[in-house]
Protein backbone atom coordinates (compact mmCIF):
# COMPACT_ATOMS: atom_id res chain seq x y z
CA UNK A 1 0.00 0.00 0.00
CA UNK A 2 1.57 3.26 -1.15
CA UNK A 3 2.36 6.02 1.62
CA UNK A 4 0.44 8.46 -1.01
CA UNK A 5 -2.72 7.59 -0.23
CA UNK A 6 -5.09 9.91 0.92
CA UNK A 7 -7.95 8.90 3.10
CA UNK A 8 -11.01 11.28 3.80
CA UNK A 9 -13.09 10.57 6.84
CA UNK A 10 -16.66 12.28 7.34
CA UNK A 11 -18.35 11.26 10.48
CA UNK A 12 -20.55 13.88 13.32
CA UNK A 13 -18.76 11.90 15.63
CA UNK A 14 -15.85 12.64 16.66
CA UNK A 15 -15.13 8.80 18.41
CA UNK A 16 -15.36 7.20 15.08
CA UNK A 17 -12.91 9.87 12.90
CA UNK A 18 -9.88 9.60 15.51
CA UNK A 19 -10.56 5.58 15.81
CA UNK A 20 -10.42 5.42 12.17
CA UNK A 21 -7.88 8.34 11.71
CA UNK A 22 -5.67 6.69 14.00
CA UNK A 23 -6.11 3.00 12.29
CA UNK A 24 -5.41 4.24 9.11
CA UNK A 25 -2.19 6.48 10.10
CA UNK A 26 -0.55 3.72 12.07
CA UNK A 27 -1.46 1.36 8.30
CA UNK A 28 0.60 4.15 6.87
CA UNK A 29 -2.05 6.17 5.28
CA UNK A 30 -2.68 9.39 5.01
CA UNK A 31 -5.91 10.30 6.73
CA UNK A 32 -8.26 13.43 6.97
CA UNK A 33 -11.64 13.60 9.24
CA UNK A 34 -14.38 16.48 8.86
CA UNK A 35 -17.01 16.56 11.38
CA UNK A 36 -19.80 17.85 8.27
CA UNK A 37 -19.87 17.17 4.38
CA UNK A 38 -20.33 20.39 3.80
CA UNK A 39 -16.33 20.94 4.96
CA UNK A 40 -15.25 17.86 3.38
CA UNK A 41 -17.44 19.45 -0.05
CA UNK A 42 -14.96 23.01 0.30
CA UNK A 43 -11.85 20.41 0.55
CA UNK A 44 -12.75 18.83 -2.71
CA UNK A 45 -12.18 22.16 -4.32
CA UNK A 46 -8.30 21.95 -3.71
CA UNK A 47 -7.94 18.37 -4.03
CA UNK A 48 -9.51 14.78 -4.02
CA UNK A 49 -9.10 11.60 -1.90
CA UNK A 50 -7.96 8.25 -3.15
CA UNK A 51 -10.61 6.79 -0.66
CA UNK A 52 -13.86 8.61 1.06
CA UNK A 53 -15.48 7.05 4.13
CA UNK A 54 -18.92 8.50 5.28
CA UNK A 55 -21.31 8.41 7.51
CA UNK A 56 -25.17 8.01 6.09
CA UNK A 57 -27.28 9.97 8.39
CA UNK A 58 -25.08 13.32 9.34
CA UNK A 59 -27.63 16.29 9.93
CA UNK A 60 -27.89 18.88 6.83
CA UNK A 61 -25.89 17.16 4.56
CA UNK A 62 -25.89 13.30 4.86
CA UNK A 63 -23.50 10.86 3.37
CA UNK A 64 -25.52 9.77 0.56
CA UNK A 65 -25.89 13.19 -0.58
CA UNK A 66 -22.57 13.43 -0.40
CA UNK A 67 -21.14 10.42 -2.08
CA UNK A 68 -23.56 11.91 -5.13
CA UNK A 69 -21.67 15.31 -4.90
CA UNK A 70 -18.39 13.37 -5.22
CA UNK A 71 -19.39 11.30 -7.57
CA UNK A 72 -19.74 14.03 -9.86
CA UNK A 73 -16.50 15.66 -9.49
CA UNK A 74 -14.57 12.30 -9.34
CA UNK A 75 -16.91 9.26 -10.69
CA UNK A 76 -14.82 6.31 -10.31
CA UNK A 77 -13.37 7.66 -6.03
CA UNK A 78 -14.86 4.63 -4.09
CA UNK A 79 -17.20 5.48 -1.04
CA UNK A 80 -17.24 3.54 2.18
CA UNK A 81 -20.49 4.13 3.58
CA UNK A 82 -20.66 3.68 7.56
CA UNK A 83 -24.43 3.91 9.20
CA UNK A 84 -25.43 2.94 12.99
CA UNK A 85 -28.37 2.08 11.14
CA UNK A 86 -27.87 -1.50 10.01
CA UNK A 87 -31.12 -2.24 7.84
CA UNK A 88 -31.30 -3.38 4.21
CA UNK A 89 -32.82 0.01 3.16
CA UNK A 90 -30.12 1.52 4.14
CA UNK A 91 -27.53 -0.87 2.37
CA UNK A 92 -29.26 -0.81 -0.70
CA UNK A 93 -29.18 2.81 -0.43
CA UNK A 94 -25.63 2.88 0.02
CA UNK A 95 -24.87 0.62 -3.41
CA UNK A 96 -27.78 2.65 -5.34
CA UNK A 97 -25.32 5.67 -4.79
CA UNK A 98 -22.53 3.50 -5.85
CA UNK A 99 -20.68 2.76 -2.70
CA UNK A 100 -18.14 0.82 -2.67
CA UNK A 101 -18.84 -1.13 0.15
CA UNK A 102 -21.73 -1.00 3.39
CA UNK A 103 -20.06 -0.52 6.34
CA UNK A 104 -22.18 -0.87 9.68
CA UNK A 105 -21.67 0.06 13.00
CA UNK A 106 -19.55 -1.15 15.43
CA UNK A 107 -16.89 -2.64 13.15
CA UNK A 108 -14.23 -3.98 13.63
CA UNK A 109 -10.88 -2.09 12.57
CA UNK A 110 -9.03 -4.02 11.62
CA UNK A 111 -11.41 -4.86 8.55
CA UNK A 112 -12.41 -1.51 7.87
CA UNK A 113 -8.17 -0.93 7.74
CA UNK A 114 -8.47 -3.70 5.32
CA UNK A 115 -11.42 -2.57 3.65
CA UNK A 116 -9.86 0.61 2.59
CA UNK A 117 -6.93 -1.05 1.16
CA UNK A 118 -9.19 -2.80 -0.92
CA UNK A 119 -11.21 0.34 -2.05
CA UNK A 120 -7.44 2.18 -3.00
CA UNK A 121 -6.32 -1.36 -4.86
CA UNK A 122 -9.68 -1.44 -6.50
CA UNK A 123 -9.58 2.40 -7.80
CA UNK A 124 -5.99 2.11 -9.06
CA UNK A 125 -7.03 -0.76 -11.21
CA UNK A 126 -10.43 0.75 -12.03
CA UNK A 127 -12.45 -1.48 -10.82
CA UNK A 128 -16.00 -0.16 -11.21
CA UNK A 129 -17.85 -0.58 -8.39
CA UNK A 130 -21.49 -1.96 -8.74
CA UNK A 131 -24.38 0.13 -8.32
CA UNK A 132 -28.00 -1.24 -7.37
CA UNK A 133 -31.05 0.19 -8.89
CA UNK A 134 -34.07 -1.11 -7.30
CA UNK A 135 -35.44 -0.88 -3.71
CA UNK A 136 -35.47 -4.26 -1.87
CA UNK A 137 -38.55 -5.68 0.69
CA UNK A 138 -37.64 -5.08 4.05
CA UNK A 139 -35.78 -7.67 5.94
CA UNK A 140 -35.42 -7.61 9.54
CA UNK A 141 -31.64 -7.79 10.72
CA UNK A 142 -29.02 -5.71 12.28
CA UNK A 143 -26.29 -8.69 13.39
CA UNK A 144 -23.03 -9.13 12.06
CA UNK A 145 -24.16 -12.06 9.89
CA UNK A 146 -27.48 -10.39 8.44
CA UNK A 147 -24.94 -7.33 7.00
CA UNK A 148 -23.26 -10.06 4.88
CA UNK A 149 -26.21 -11.28 3.18
CA UNK A 150 -27.48 -7.70 2.46
CA UNK A 151 -23.94 -6.92 1.10
CA UNK A 152 -24.68 -9.83 -1.42
CA UNK A 153 -27.64 -8.71 -2.20
CA UNK A 154 -26.85 -5.33 -3.14
CA UNK A 155 -23.65 -6.80 -4.64
CA UNK A 156 -25.87 -9.19 -7.34
CA UNK A 157 -28.30 -6.24 -7.72
CA UNK A 158 -27.24 -5.90 -11.56
CA UNK A 159 -26.36 -9.54 -11.86
CA UNK A 160 -28.55 -12.63 -13.33
CA UNK A 161 -26.11 -14.77 -12.05
CA UNK A 162 -27.01 -18.04 -10.52
CA UNK A 163 -26.78 -18.05 -6.46
CA UNK A 164 -26.92 -21.07 -4.05
CA UNK A 165 -28.60 -19.90 -0.46
CA UNK A 166 -27.60 -22.50 2.03
CA UNK A 167 -28.91 -22.37 5.34
CA UNK A 168 -31.46 -24.50 8.33
CA UNK A 169 -34.50 -24.70 7.77
CA UNK A 170 -36.78 -21.85 8.79
CA UNK A 171 -34.06 -19.02 8.27
CA UNK A 172 -35.95 -17.16 5.45
CA UNK A 173 -34.43 -18.44 2.33
CA UNK A 174 -37.15 -17.69 0.46
CA UNK A 175 -36.99 -14.38 1.73
CA UNK A 176 -33.41 -13.91 0.35
CA UNK A 177 -34.22 -15.13 -3.11
CA UNK A 178 -37.25 -13.14 -3.36
CA UNK A 179 -34.89 -10.10 -2.69
CA UNK A 180 -32.33 -11.35 -5.43
CA UNK A 181 -35.36 -11.13 -7.58
CA UNK A 182 -37.03 -7.98 -6.60
CA UNK A 183 -33.69 -6.15 -7.10
CA UNK A 184 -32.44 -7.59 -10.05
CA UNK A 185 -32.83 -6.95 -14.09
CA UNK A 186 -35.86 -9.40 -13.63
CA UNK A 187 -37.69 -8.11 -11.10
CA UNK A 188 -40.77 -7.38 -13.63
CA UNK A 189 -41.30 -10.60 -14.95
CA UNK A 190 -42.29 -13.80 -12.65
CA UNK A 191 -40.72 -15.40 -9.52
CA UNK A 192 -41.94 -19.23 -9.11
CA UNK A 193 -40.89 -21.02 -5.97
CA UNK A 194 -40.47 -24.61 -6.20
CA UNK A 195 -39.91 -26.94 -2.98
CA UNK A 196 -38.21 -29.78 -3.97
CA UNK A 197 -39.30 -31.84 -0.59
CA UNK A 198 -42.70 -30.67 -0.97
CA UNK A 199 -43.64 -32.54 -4.08
CA UNK A 200 -44.01 -36.22 -4.39
CA UNK A 201 -41.12 -38.02 -6.60
CA UNK A 202 -43.02 -38.85 -9.46
CA UNK A 203 -44.93 -35.40 -9.74
CA UNK A 204 -41.51 -33.26 -9.80
CA UNK A 205 -41.31 -34.12 -13.63
CA UNK A 206 -44.02 -32.82 -14.56
CA UNK A 207 -44.14 -29.79 -12.05
CA UNK A 208 -40.55 -28.40 -13.37
CA UNK A 209 -41.11 -29.10 -16.92
CA UNK A 210 -44.89 -29.56 -17.66
CA UNK A 211 -46.65 -32.42 -20.15
CA UNK A 212 -48.63 -32.64 -22.83
CA UNK A 213 -52.23 -34.12 -22.46
CA UNK A 214 -52.02 -37.89 -22.91
CA UNK A 215 -48.59 -38.19 -21.59
CA UNK A 216 -49.62 -40.19 -18.39
CA UNK A 217 -53.10 -41.46 -16.99
CA UNK A 218 -55.05 -38.07 -15.84
CA UNK A 219 -53.27 -36.19 -17.85
CA UNK A 220 -55.91 -34.64 -19.37
CA UNK A 221 -54.69 -31.76 -20.75
CA UNK A 222 -51.49 -29.38 -21.57
CA UNK A 223 -49.56 -28.19 -18.15
CA UNK A 224 -46.97 -25.20 -18.10
CA UNK A 225 -44.27 -26.30 -15.74
CA UNK A 226 -42.31 -23.97 -13.72
CA UNK A 227 -39.69 -23.33 -16.26
CA UNK A 228 -41.92 -22.09 -18.87
CA UNK A 229 -44.25 -20.23 -15.77
CA UNK A 230 -40.49 -18.29 -14.71
CA UNK A 231 -39.38 -17.48 -18.02
CA UNK A 232 -37.78 -14.29 -18.65
CA UNK A 233 -38.29 -14.09 -14.64
CA UNK A 234 -36.65 -16.41 -11.92
CA UNK A 235 -36.63 -20.06 -10.51
CA UNK A 236 -36.36 -20.59 -6.98
CA UNK A 237 -35.94 -24.10 -6.40
CA UNK A 238 -35.85 -25.13 -2.63
CA UNK A 239 -34.45 -27.86 -0.70
CA UNK A 240 -32.28 -28.81 -4.09
CA UNK A 241 -30.58 -31.75 -2.22
CA UNK A 242 -34.10 -33.34 -2.49
CA UNK A 243 -34.21 -33.73 -5.98
CA UNK A 244 -33.93 -37.11 -7.46
CA UNK A 245 -30.52 -37.71 -9.50
CA UNK A 246 -32.74 -38.28 -13.03
CA UNK A 247 -34.40 -34.84 -12.41
CA UNK A 248 -30.49 -33.81 -11.63
CA UNK A 249 -29.66 -34.42 -15.36
CA UNK A 250 -32.70 -32.99 -16.82
CA UNK A 251 -32.21 -29.96 -14.97
CA UNK A 252 -28.63 -30.21 -15.65
CA UNK A 253 -29.03 -29.95 -19.34
CA UNK A 254 -31.55 -26.97 -19.12
CA UNK A 255 -28.87 -25.42 -17.62
CA UNK A 256 -26.19 -25.55 -20.43
CA UNK A 257 -29.09 -25.33 -23.22
CA UNK A 258 -31.90 -23.18 -21.65
CA UNK A 259 -34.20 -25.95 -23.37
CA UNK A 260 -35.98 -28.85 -21.99
CA UNK A 261 -39.03 -31.33 -23.27
CA UNK A 262 -42.59 -31.37 -21.36
CA UNK A 263 -43.32 -34.88 -20.55
CA UNK A 264 -44.71 -36.06 -23.77
CA UNK A 265 -43.63 -33.99 -25.66
CA UNK A 266 -41.29 -34.12 -29.00
CA UNK A 267 -40.13 -30.46 -29.81
CA UNK A 268 -37.76 -28.84 -27.35
CA UNK A 269 -38.62 -25.74 -25.74
CA UNK A 270 -36.41 -22.67 -24.81
CA UNK A 271 -36.62 -20.43 -21.70
CA UNK A 272 -34.50 -17.77 -20.65
CA UNK A 273 -34.70 -18.53 -16.76
CA UNK A 274 -32.24 -17.38 -13.47
CA UNK A 275 -31.92 -20.04 -11.06
CA UNK A 276 -32.18 -19.17 -7.51
CA UNK A 277 -31.78 -22.94 -5.40
CA UNK A 278 -31.43 -23.45 -1.58
CA UNK A 279 -30.72 -26.15 0.72
CA UNK A 280 -30.46 -26.89 4.14
CA UNK A 281 -28.33 -29.67 3.47
CA UNK A 282 -24.31 -30.12 2.79
CA UNK A 283 -24.16 -30.37 -1.08
CA UNK A 284 -20.42 -30.83 -0.69
CA UNK A 285 -21.23 -34.09 1.59
CA UNK A 286 -23.89 -35.04 -1.06
CA UNK A 287 -21.56 -35.18 -3.93
CA UNK A 288 -18.91 -36.90 -2.25
CA UNK A 289 -21.52 -39.54 -1.27
CA UNK A 290 -22.74 -39.71 -4.71
CA UNK A 291 -25.81 -38.52 -3.97
CA UNK A 292 -25.63 -35.36 -6.07
CA UNK A 293 -24.29 -34.83 -9.08
CA UNK A 294 -20.86 -32.76 -9.02
CA UNK A 295 -21.32 -31.28 -12.58
CA UNK A 296 -24.28 -29.76 -11.13
CA UNK A 297 -23.54 -28.66 -7.88
CA UNK A 298 -20.90 -26.63 -10.13
CA UNK A 299 -23.36 -25.29 -12.01
CA UNK A 300 -25.53 -23.85 -9.30
CA UNK A 301 -22.54 -22.92 -6.79
CA UNK A 302 -21.75 -19.97 -8.31
CA UNK A 303 -21.93 -17.27 -5.46
CA UNK A 304 -23.03 -18.68 -2.48
CA UNK A 305 -24.96 -16.86 0.56
CA UNK A 306 -25.04 -18.44 3.96
CA UNK A 307 -28.42 -17.60 5.85
CA UNK A 308 -27.34 -17.48 9.69
CA UNK A 309 -29.42 -19.79 12.18
CA UNK A 310 -31.58 -17.24 15.07
CA UNK A 311 -29.07 -18.41 17.01
CA UNK A 312 -26.39 -16.77 15.62
CA UNK A 313 -28.35 -13.41 15.21
CA UNK A 314 -29.69 -13.43 19.30
CA UNK A 315 -29.31 -9.58 18.54
CA UNK A 316 -32.13 -9.48 16.18
CA UNK A 317 -34.34 -11.40 18.47
CA UNK A 318 -36.39 -8.41 19.89
CA UNK A 319 -37.22 -6.42 16.23
CA UNK A 320 -38.27 -10.32 15.01
CA UNK A 321 -40.68 -10.60 17.73
CA UNK A 322 -42.08 -7.01 17.59
CA UNK A 323 -42.04 -7.64 13.66
CA UNK A 324 -44.26 -10.81 13.86
CA UNK A 325 -46.70 -9.97 16.78
CA UNK A 326 -47.78 -6.77 14.62
CA UNK A 327 -48.39 -8.51 11.62
CA UNK A 328 -50.26 -11.62 13.79
CA UNK A 329 -51.93 -8.55 15.18
CA UNK A 330 -53.44 -7.27 11.91
CA UNK A 331 -54.36 -10.54 10.19
CA UNK A 332 -56.30 -11.27 13.68
CA UNK A 333 -57.62 -7.40 14.10
CA UNK A 334 -56.38 -7.27 17.49
CA UNK A 335 -54.05 -5.01 19.10
CA UNK A 336 -50.38 -5.99 19.13
CA UNK A 337 -48.94 -8.12 22.06
CA UNK A 338 -45.33 -6.59 23.92
CA UNK A 339 -43.02 -8.77 25.20
CA UNK A 340 -41.41 -7.63 28.59
CA UNK A 341 -38.14 -8.03 29.04
CA UNK A 342 -37.92 -11.14 30.78
CA UNK A 343 -39.47 -12.50 28.48
CA UNK A 344 -37.22 -10.69 25.58
CA UNK A 345 -34.64 -12.15 27.76
CA UNK A 346 -35.58 -15.61 27.37
CA UNK A 347 -36.48 -15.54 23.46
CA UNK A 348 -32.38 -14.91 23.02
CA UNK A 349 -31.27 -17.65 25.36
CA UNK A 350 -32.94 -20.31 23.70
CA UNK A 351 -32.08 -22.34 20.54
CA UNK A 352 -35.02 -21.80 18.55
CA UNK A 353 -34.03 -25.20 16.16
CA UNK A 354 -36.84 -23.79 14.22
CA UNK A 355 -34.63 -20.42 13.35
CA UNK A 356 -37.24 -17.30 12.33
CA UNK A 357 -40.17 -19.75 11.44
CA UNK A 358 -40.53 -20.82 15.08
CA UNK A 359 -40.16 -17.95 16.37
CA UNK A 360 -42.97 -16.06 13.90
CA UNK A 361 -45.25 -19.51 14.73
CA UNK A 362 -44.36 -18.23 18.58
CA UNK A 363 -45.38 -15.10 18.14
CA UNK A 364 -48.65 -15.91 16.49
CA UNK A 365 -49.29 -18.33 19.32
CA UNK A 366 -49.17 -15.46 21.86
CA UNK A 367 -51.41 -13.40 20.04
CA UNK A 368 -53.75 -15.69 19.90
CA UNK A 369 -53.44 -17.08 23.81
CA UNK A 370 -51.61 -14.69 26.04
CA UNK A 371 -54.19 -12.83 27.99
CA UNK A 372 -52.78 -9.47 28.69
CA UNK A 373 -51.40 -7.15 26.28
CA UNK A 374 -47.75 -7.51 27.86
CA UNK A 375 -46.64 -11.07 27.20
CA UNK A 376 -44.91 -12.66 30.49
CA UNK A 377 -43.07 -15.45 31.01
CA UNK A 378 -45.86 -17.52 32.33
CA UNK A 379 -47.77 -16.67 29.25
CA UNK A 380 -45.35 -18.71 26.97
CA UNK A 381 -46.31 -21.68 25.07
CA UNK A 382 -45.29 -25.33 27.85
CA UNK A 383 -42.32 -26.05 25.34
CA UNK A 384 -40.82 -22.85 26.29
CA UNK A 385 -41.61 -22.95 29.76
CA UNK A 386 -40.01 -26.02 30.02
CA UNK A 387 -36.92 -24.99 28.98
CA UNK A 388 -35.01 -24.07 31.85
CA UNK A 389 -31.98 -26.16 30.92
CA UNK A 390 -31.34 -23.94 27.96
CA UNK A 391 -31.88 -20.55 29.50
CA UNK A 392 -30.39 -21.24 32.99
CA UNK A 393 -27.47 -22.97 31.15
CA UNK A 394 -26.65 -18.84 29.78
CA UNK A 395 -25.97 -18.33 33.26
CA UNK A 396 -24.82 -21.30 34.73
CA UNK A 397 -21.17 -21.24 33.27
CA UNK A 398 -20.99 -17.45 34.64
CA UNK A 399 -21.63 -18.26 38.11
CA UNK A 400 -19.24 -20.87 38.24
CA UNK A 401 -17.04 -18.69 36.20
CA UNK A 402 -17.25 -15.90 38.64
CA UNK A 403 -16.48 -18.64 41.59
CA UNK A 404 -13.34 -19.94 40.33
CA UNK A 405 -12.01 -16.45 39.34
CA UNK A 406 -13.13 -15.83 42.57
CA UNK A 407 -10.76 -18.01 44.34
CA UNK A 408 -7.84 -17.92 41.72
CA UNK A 409 -7.69 -14.67 42.78
CA UNK A 410 -7.72 -14.87 46.63
CA UNK A 411 -4.98 -17.81 46.25
CA UNK A 412 -3.01 -17.37 43.32
CA UNK A 413 -2.20 -13.67 43.52
CA UNK A 414 -1.10 -11.33 40.62
CA UNK A 415 -1.49 -12.04 37.19
CA UNK A 416 -3.92 -15.52 38.29
CA UNK A 417 -6.44 -14.22 35.90
CA UNK A 418 -4.85 -13.49 32.54
CA UNK A 419 -4.59 -17.70 31.68
CA UNK A 420 -8.09 -17.74 32.27
CA UNK A 421 -8.81 -15.29 29.40
CA UNK A 422 -6.66 -16.67 27.11
CA UNK A 423 -7.90 -20.19 27.82
CA UNK A 424 -11.58 -18.72 27.38
CA UNK A 425 -10.70 -17.22 23.80
CA UNK A 426 -9.28 -20.21 22.99
CA UNK A 427 -12.27 -22.30 23.78
CA UNK A 428 -14.54 -19.83 21.86
CA UNK A 429 -12.14 -20.06 18.43
CA UNK A 430 -12.23 -23.73 18.52
CA UNK A 431 -15.82 -23.50 18.73
CA UNK A 432 -16.42 -21.25 16.14
CA UNK A 433 -13.89 -22.67 13.55
CA UNK A 434 -15.64 -26.01 14.34
CA UNK A 435 -19.25 -24.63 14.04
CA UNK A 436 -18.16 -22.70 10.56
CA UNK A 437 -15.95 -25.88 9.03
CA UNK A 438 -12.77 -24.06 9.85
CA UNK A 439 -13.72 -20.72 7.63
CA UNK A 440 -11.98 -18.10 9.08
CA UNK A 441 -13.86 -15.64 8.17
CA UNK A 442 -17.05 -17.07 9.07
CA UNK A 443 -16.09 -18.24 12.55
CA UNK A 444 -14.77 -14.22 12.68
CA UNK A 445 -18.25 -13.23 12.35
CA UNK A 446 -19.34 -15.49 15.21
CA UNK A 447 -17.26 -14.36 17.44
CA UNK A 448 -18.01 -10.78 16.16
CA UNK A 449 -14.40 -9.85 15.61
CA UNK A 450 -12.74 -9.06 11.87
CA UNK A 451 -11.06 -11.66 10.47
CA UNK A 452 -7.26 -10.02 10.93
CA UNK A 453 -8.45 -9.84 14.59
CA UNK A 454 -9.05 -13.69 14.37
CA UNK A 455 -5.50 -14.36 12.69
CA UNK A 456 -3.93 -12.49 15.17
CA UNK A 457 -5.34 -14.04 18.08
CA UNK A 458 -5.02 -17.63 16.75
CA UNK A 459 -1.34 -16.48 16.14
CA UNK A 460 -0.98 -15.25 20.02
CA UNK A 461 -2.49 -18.44 21.14
CA UNK A 462 -0.17 -20.72 19.29
CA UNK A 463 -3.02 -22.77 18.11
CA UNK A 464 -2.40 -25.23 15.54
CA UNK A 465 -5.74 -25.06 13.79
Amino acid sequence: MSEMTTVWIVDDDRSIRWVLKKALERDGLAAVDFETGEEALAALERGTPDVLITDIRMPRLDGLSLMQRFHAAANELPVIVMTAHSDLDAAVSAYEGGAFEYLPKPFDVEEAVELVQRAAAAARSSAAPDAAREELPEIIGEAPAMQEVFRAIGRLSRSNITVLINGESGTGKELVAGALHRHSPRAGKPFIALNMAAIPRDLMESELFGHEKGAFTGAHQVRRGRFEQADGGTLFLDEIGDMPAELQTRLLRVLADGEFYRVGAHTPMRVDVRIIAATHQNLEALVEEGRFREDLFHRLNVIRIHCPALRERQADIPALAEHFLRKAAAELNVEPKQLTPAVESRFQALAWPGNVRELENTCRWLTVMASGREVHPEDLPPELINTESQTTSEVDWETALARWADRQAATAGEGSLAEAQSRLERVLIETALKRTGGRRQDAARLLGWGRNTLTRKIRDLQMQV
